[in-house]
């Protein structure tokens, strides 16, 4: 099939799909007598990039594909086709959610210890309810704490290829500039307001007033950056499904401790 007549179908394609297509996702588009090859896609998939120069919308690639997105310039525009609240993540969640990135794996008990305070249970809960983070496993030690770990849902989100695309410690911004980023990233995404739950709850970490911001999370991530093991109950295989999209389930195939009670259902949320 000629380019001609292969580009406008993988255009067309991407802005119909709600979700990244990845090549082999592009290629099951096409029955076999005419399925282009992947450095046939990857061709494609430049030009349809290069065409978006000046525009304002990007093809980007993911984690799990390929996408087309508004650009960041224009989002404080396009955002207000939509009439929601735009929420605001607390400064609690946000620091829980850098550590999980760049410790993983890591237990709840090592987030408290850096960060110097009790992590709520919400805010676990709303991580891995948002498929940003995940249990792959269990630390064999007394008690057999999960192993928390993000997802390819969270690279995705990220605008991250892999983990590898982490940007250093030192270039995390402050909270205020990444609330204002997640607030756009997906405009008419319906996401519960939890000021008054959290309220209610007493919770401290809800109002970040016990942080000196993502930078002094980052100093801590680094002093404290230590190696640690996976539980001999997490095979390897499993081991690497820790960027598995939209699984937040804790593994428990050889794993004989007990789940945690189950978790609230604050979500460590502020509405703006």
């Amino acid at each position: 099939m000629p380019l001609e007549t292969l580009t406008p179908i993988i255009e067309a394609a991407l802005f119909a799909a709600s979700e990244p297509l990845s090549l082999d996702r592009l290629q099951s588009l096409f029955f076999d007598d005419e399925k282009p090859e992947k450095g046939t896609l990857r061709e494609i998939l430049a030009e349809l990039q290069q065409q978006c120069e000046g525009r304002g919308i990007e093809l980007v690639e993911v984690a799990s594909g390929y996408r087309y997105q508004v650009r960041k310039k224009v989002t404080q525009w396009v955002s207000r086709l939509w009439q929601e609240r735009a929420t605001r993540y607390s400064r609690a969640l946000l620091e829980t959610l850098v550590l999980i990135a760049y410790r993983q794996p890591v237990t709840r008990a090592e987030i408290e210890d850096i960060r110097g305070v009790a992590v709520s249970s919400h805010i676990m809960k709303t991580l891995q309810e948002r498929g940003w983070a995940r249990v792959i496993g269990h630390r064999d030690v007394p008690g057999h704490p999960g192993l928390y770990a993000t997802t390819r849902e969270f690279l995705d989100y990220f605008n991250l290829k892999s983990l590898d695309d982490l940007p250093a410690l030192s270039e995390l911004k402050d909270f205020d500039q990444i609330n204002a980023e997640l607030d756009l990233r997906m405009p008419g995404e319906e996401v519960a307001d939890e000021d008054m739950a959290s309220e209610n709850n007493g919770d401290e970490d809800v109002t970040g007033d016990e942080s000196d911001g993502m930078v002094d999370a980052s100093k801590d991530v680094a002093a404290n950056d230590t190696s640690v093991e996976i539980s001999d109950s997490v095979s390897p295989d499993q081991q690497q499904e820790h960027a598995k999209p939209g699984d937040s389930e804790p593994v428990e195939e050889g794993d004989s401790t007990t789940n945690d009670s189950p978790l609230e259902s604050e979500n460590g949320v502020e509405s703006s």
